[in-house]
């Protein structure tokens, strides 16, 4: 052992003499990213293609129904529909591509986000944290070669979502619908905007120390880009106001994209980007390996009692995702409240005066407001069932990284430790879920608008709390069973989302296929009133799927990378 480490030292010191950089290895570095998650970028890339040739498809079959579209149009002009789509380009004029641009781009830019967020987290700061990039840089491989990797690689990903997916969008509503150059303006726009916030999260990688942090405040990011976009739209429609063009969801909106192309907004991005990026570089050169730039925190020199346990480990591990991304989805549904006194005014009038409009909604326009508050809250019940998920492979990340090797070595059993995390990640989940939906109250509040009053709000808390916590269930059960299969999580959040919020446009979908959704089970928010039997059955679903969890875990070997 000795002579191998003798004659490999040298190698790698005169490798770097021979003219080696800080991103040297990093092609080798890609090829690695790319294997690795060879099945979690497909599972992205196809959900995502499938989204684009799913919506269009089923705004095609709307635009087969006369004046159906054109409905659908005067609605993206009213609060909840900028809060929810865009400015409103071609609402005049409302065909498949400029619903599709106006409709889908926000929702493609969250995930696309959060896709770039996590990408980034995952191979930079998390690699650090893990010391995996302490093996890896052991070897002739440069400072900078990882993060390099871990853009070019989101890039190329990126570029294969954007390129195959106007392909599928052009193919699925037909070239004159919807021409080639406007699918890739709109999924190209989609995807720089979306790669802005990944580096951001690069640039937060080099700031803090732990993964948890630097992805927690991405999103917290996200969600004041979300809220500058949409009260920068809501101040002069259509085509939004000078504020909304500080958000870089705006950027992929203001292409206007099957209205009238434009390519520049897309160089905002790439200007972002680069700036970051070089940022990022900057940081990561003057900054120590394995630390960030903000010094933490130093702690007590004895911990107290309340702290030596599983339970408190799990809690310093989450807490700081918890309270990031409560802030910025709290942030989110408190300026989503403030809408609420402005949807029955205006929807009431385009009713009263759009006979297709009466036919759309019906001529009740009492429940305009429950209908607008109903899809915040599904839109805000997905978050807290991404932040379950999120929070449900903490146990398959302690156990990948040996962590959990260390604690279960000492006298601490199996099932203490499971039930540890995820009793803390299901606490979070619920205390997101309460954040969001009393920030939604006190917005409403705040301008006056007190009905639905405080207890209807914690009636429908109560009725989506089994609903979010069966993703927290069905997470921890495939890492104890089969921790290869954590990513089917994914898959029903995003088919969840798909039923709940598009599900509509299709008239002959089974209701076998509403079934699948967990939320299809919640009575109707701030409508229906709650319903004990679905409560108690969903309720009953959570916790045998967390009973599974805990019996698979029990049962199967550790698993460590």
């Amino acid at each position: 052992m000795t002579a191998t480490l003798e004659r490999t030292a040298p190698a790698a010191s005169s490798a770097a003499g021979r003219g080696g950089s800080t991103l040297t290895g990093t092609g080798s570095l890609v090829r690695f990213i790319l294997r690795r998650d060879r099945v979690r970028l497909a599972v992205w890339t196809g959900s995502l293609v499938l989204f684009y040739a799913y919506f269009t498809a089923a705004l095609g079959i709307m635009g087969e129904t006369e004046g159906a579209l054109q409905a659908r149009g005067a609605l993206m002009e009213t609060p909840s529909g900028i809060v929810m789509g865009g400015p409103g380009y071609g609402v005049e004029n409302y065909t498949v591509g400029a619903a599709m641009a106006n409709e889908g781009t926000v929702w493609v830019v969250l995930a696309l986000a959060l896709m770039s967020i996590l990408h980034v987290v995952r191979h930079t700061r998390a690699e650090e944290e893990s010391s995996r990039s302490e093996l890896v840089r052991a070897a002739p491989v440069g400072r900078h070669a990882p993060a390099v990797a871990a853009v070019a690689t989101l890039v190329l990903v990126n570029a294969v979502i954007a390129v195959v997916s106007a392909l599928a969008m052009t193919g699925v509503g037909g070239a004159e619908e919807m021409p080639l150059v406007d699918s890739l303006g709109m999924t190209v726009g989609s995807g720089l905007s979306a790669m802005v916030f990944g580096a951001i999260a690069l640039v937060f990688c080099q700031l803090v120390e732990h993964g948890r942090g630097a992805t927690g405040r991405s999103v917290a990011v996200f969600g004041l880009a979300f809220a500058i976009e949409v009260a920068g739209n809501l101040r002069e429609v259509p085509g939004g106001s000078t504020l909304s063009w500080f958000s870089p969801i705006a950027w992929a909106q203001q292409t206007r994209a099957f209205v009238d192309l434009r390519w520049w907004p897309m160089a905002l991005s790439v200007v972002a980007i680069v700036v970051l990026l070089v940022a990022a570089s900057m940081l990561a050169s003057r900054r120590d390996f394995g630390g960030g730039m903000i010094a933490t925190r130093a702690g007590r020199p004895d911990a107290r009692e309340s702290l030596r346990g599983p339970l408190a480990l799990a809690w310093i591990q989450q807490r700081g995702a918890l309270r990031w991304s409560a802030l910025g989805l709290g942030a989110m549904w408190l300026a989503s409240g403030t809408l609420i006194p402005e949807i029955g005014t205006m929807l009431g009038d385009l009713v009263a005066d759009n006979p297709a409009m009466q036919a759309f909604f019906g001529g009740d326009t009492s429940q305009l407001e429950a209908a607008f508050l109903g899809a915040i809250m599904l839109y805000g019940a997905l978050c807290a069932a991404a932040y379950a998920i999120v929070m449900g492979l903490r146990p398959k990340a302690e156990e990948t990284t040996a962590r959990a090797e260390v604690v279960l070595s000492t006298p601490v059993s199996r099932g203490r430790w499971l039930g540890a995390q995820l009793l803390v990640a299901g606490a979070g989940t619920v205390v997101l879920l309460a954040v969001g939906v009393y920030a939604l109250w006190a917005g409403a509040a705040s301008v006056g608008v007190t009905e639905p009053g405080l207890g209807t709000y914690t009636e429908v808390l109560v009725s989506y709390v089994p609903a979010v916590l069966i993703y927290l269930g069905l997470t921890a059960a495939l890492f104890a069973w089969i921790p290869r299969a954590t990513a089917a999580g994914w898959a029903l959040l995003a088919y969840t989302f798909v039923i709940g919020m598009f599900g509509g446009l299709i008239e002959d979908l089974p209701e076998a296929a509403r079934w699948i959704s967990p939320f299809h089970w919640v009575p109707e928010p701030f409508v229906a009133d709650f319903d004990a039997g679905s409560f108690a059955g969903l309720t009953a679903v959570a916790a045998g799927l967390l009973v599974l969890a805990f019996v698979g875990f029990r049962r199967r070997d550790l698993q460590s990378t």
